[in-house]
């Protein structure tokens, strides 16, 4: 793939890339010193929103009839290569994060997790590593990025935790988490080496400069499965889910998930960097990648049928969706790669909305035991519906923001596979959904076994669930314009591999 750019200073007056990116971090750092100060809620609120508004002028001017990478900015800091720039895939998943970081500050401020300083600063350098990882070119600078995402979501998650087995949580998400870093930074500094033998032992792992080296086909299979592997522990997929469970039942409800889950940074990453960096080796293992993948999405949503808690279920449906995914990713179109994307972005906004209302629900009951649960509809309405629509979202129901994408992936799976593999995952993602609706009817409208009194909706919480609600609908709304950001990027990627598979 021929990479072009177009510099910053063409398109904006500053350096807007650096700035989003830098900014969280002076904002941590500004809430640190006045962190016993009143107004530090109201200020975390005002920074968030103007990090919105730098993504958001970022989408003003972004030229989506150009293939070319904009705003790019690049440097040398500390023997480093600060290489930076954006297309349209990138500017929807910053947008998200950008929209994520206020939902979870005021559901910070609608729980009790302790001085609202720390909660707020190591939100916002988490956002910062996000933001990294989204704009960088740099695979090098992505896996340092990643590490430092990886060990703030696992600072939030031992320090917010809901379960008295909070170390079992910690445990077995640093388990897989240092398995994974350690098998993309293993691939990274592979990919390095195999540029430095062809370039007199002058390191890169600049995106740009390593898509003009050919990988030698002797280890380019291994480099595949190692960064593979490395971002796919993160999405979660089968058979590497093993830490979310776990995590979802001892972990935080929604503060740490959000993050984990609903940005799909694995997903990111296999489109930014594997697919056109490793397409011979795409090609030759894409089909079991999608077996396995198919399997996993039945083998977790049979699981899902047998757990009693909402949190697990929810875990297990999760997973048994990122099949559904990787089968849309790795069915190599144009179609496939759209599809991809927008239901990275779908199953992001539903898994979220997911997780907040649980997090209401759990805040008022403290139990996630559907044995326990029932009648919840009644006093928590707002919190139910939510719910339902986020369910709702991931079987592809007209209507919700997953309607377009699931109809993109089936249209992309049957081109390729057939209709064989395209109807039996959508079987299993309507088994995995069916779980969620089930559970939906056993804790809001069945009667509960015993009666319980729940205290109604907050107004900060009755704000997040409007809010969740009012972007999925805009997700839905400008379908369309989405489609459009990321049009011309993936037509380029696209040519490269029908080339290769005819």
């Amino acid at each position: 793939m021929n990479y072009q750019e177009i510099p910053w200073t063409t398109q904006l007056d500053i350096p807007l890339l650096a700035l989003i990116q830098c900014m969280p971090v002076a904002f941590a750092l500004f809430i640190f010193l006045f962190r016993d100060k009143s107004w530090c809620f109201g200020l975390g609120i005002v920074f968030a929103l103007v990090e919105l508004f730098g993504v958001a002028h970022l989408l003003q001017v972004f030229d989506s009839t150009n293939q070319a990478m904009q705003f790019s900015e690049h440097a040398s800091l500390l023997g480093l290569n600060y290489h930076v720039a954006v297309d349209g895939m990138s500017l929807l998943f910053g947008l998200l994060t950008a929209i994520f970081t206020i939902i979870i500050l005021l559901y910070g401020k609608s729980r009790d997790l302790g001085p609202v300083w720390k909660f707020q600063a190591l939100l916002f350098l988490i956002e910062a590593a996000l933001f990294n990882q989204l704009f960088t070119l740099d695979l090098l600078w992505f896996t340092f990025a990643s590490t430092v995402q990886i060990i703030l979501v696992g600072l939030a998650l031992s320090t917010w935790s809901t379960s008295p087995d909070e170390d079992t949580a910690s445990t077995r998400y640093l388990q897989f988490m240092i398995v994974a870093i350690a098998l993309l930074l293993i691939g990274t500094i592979l990919i390095g080496w195999n540029y430095a033998n062809s370039h007199q032992g002058q390191w890169s792992f600049d995106l740009f400069e390593l898509s003009t080296t050919p990988i030698n086909p002797a280890y380019q299979s291994v480099i595949f499965f190692l960064l593979f592997y490395g971002l796919v522990i993160r999405i979660p997929c089968f058979p590497v889910h093993g830490w979310l469970p776990v995590l979802a039942e001892h972990g935080t409800v929604a503060v740490a998930p959000v993050f984990l889950l609903a940005i799909k940074t694995g997903v990111y990453g296999l489109i930014r960097f594997v697919f056109p960096l490793l397409e011979e080796s795409v090609i030759q293992w894409h089909e079991y990648v999608v077996a396995f993948a198919l399997t996993g999405v039945f083998y977790s949503a049979v699981l899902a049928l047998i757990q009693t808690n909402l949190r697990r279920l929810l875990a297990y449906t999760v997973v048994s969706h990122t099949g559904v995914l990787i089968i849309c990713l790795f069915s190599l179109s144009h179609l496939s790669f759209q599809g991809a994307i927008m239901l990275a972005i779908n199953f992001g906004l539903a898994i979220a909305g997911l997780l907040f209302m649980v997090g209401f629900v759990y805040h008022r009951t403290h139990t996630m035991l559907l044995s326990k649960l029932g009648g919840l509809f009644d006093q928590l309405p707002l919190v139910g519906v939510v719910f339902l629509f986020s369910a709702l979202s991931i079987i592809g129901m007209p209507g919700t923001t997953g309607f377009d994408s699931i109809h993109l992936m089936l249209e992309a799976s049957i081109e390729h596979f057939g209709a064989v593999v395209t109807i039996t995952a959508a079987l299993g993602n309507v088994i995995a959904t069916g779980c969620l609706l089930w559970a939906f009817q056993k804790a809001f409208l069945e009667p509960a076994n015993k009666p319980m009194s729940v205290n109604p909706c907050s107004s900060l919480e009755r704000v997040i669930a409007f809010l969740m609600l009012f972007v999925s609908l805009c997700f839905v709304v400008y379908f369309e314009n989405c489609l459009e950001l990321i049009e011309q990027p993936l037509l380029s990627l696209n040519a490269h591999y029908h080339h290769l598979i005819k």
